[in-house]
């Protein structure tokens, strides 16, 4: 049997935040039909990550892939959810997938969104855009991010700029003033984020002086190809181990 999936989310009290986690692993299930897929919640909403875990063994379920729905490997995904799953029931076989980033489906999705927002390929070399992530005291996910905006720079973009919402600067006003001052004619606003909530909406603030604010990534069936993608790479050597 496919290991069942399990998506950990953060949560928030701000209910836009589980909507669209439900739509986006609702995109998985379109694409991958007749796999499981569970949704938990490390904290705000329900069901817990804990309570997913239990009822599953409660059912006779043995084997699960916990995916971390996370764009960079920070806290989370280093402590908090590694502690969750140690306390998982002992019948289940878990393994812990990859977070989502970086990878070029992502990049897609961003690109994705900027065009819903109302930019044509035509616009892409007068347009500076900001890349604006939740943010994080975890160096490597910041250098990740930094990584990720150099990358997509090279895509065509007039300049790419990295910001962040909390714990790291520049912030996104500061990053739409630096563009402006770069030269470039147009500045969009590019939330790295998975889902509306307090950070989002910061981000949303700061962008007040850009021409283009896109939406989160959310749904985007780029993200949910990538949710797949981790979830693949994290089976294949439980199946392996079945085989054997």
């Amino acid at each position: 049997m496919r290991p069942v999936l399990v998506v950990i989310a953060h949560g928030s009290r701000d209910p836009r935040h589980a909507a669209t986690v439900h739509a986006l692993v609702q995109q998985v299930r379109s694409l991958r039909p007749g796999l499981r897929v569970e949704t938990g919640f490390l904290d705000f909403n329900v069901p817990s990550v804990q309570g997913v875990l239990e009822s599953l063994a409660a059912e006779g379920v043995r084997d699960v892939v916990a995916l971390p729905l996370l764009l960079t490997r920070a806290f989370h995904a280093k402590a908090d959810i590694p502690a969750v799953l140690a306390d998982a029931p002992a019948r289940l076989r878990i393994r812990q997938a990859d977070v989502l980033g970086p990878s070029p489906l992502l990049l897609a999705a961003l690109e994705r969104r900027l065009h819903e927002a109302g930019l044509s390929p035509a616009d892409k070399s007068s347009t500076g855009v900001v890349l604006a992530s939740a943010g994080s005291t975890d160096p490597e996910a910041i250098a990740v991010i930094a990584e990720i905006a150099r990358e997509w720079r090279h895509t065509g973009w007039c300049a790419v700029r990295p910001a962040f919402a909390s714990a790291s600067l520049p912030r996104t006003e500061e990053a739409v003033r630096d563009l402006r001052a770069a030269g470039c004619a147009r500045v969009a606003v590019a939330p790295y984020v998975l889902a509306p909530g307090f950070l989002p909406d910061r981000i949303a603030r700061g962008a007040a002086q850009a021409d283009v604010l896109a939406d989160v990534l959310g749904p985007a069936p780029e993200v949910a190809r990538v949710l797949l993608e981790r979830y693949d790479a994290a089976r294949a050597p439980m199946l392996a181990a079945i085989g054997a």
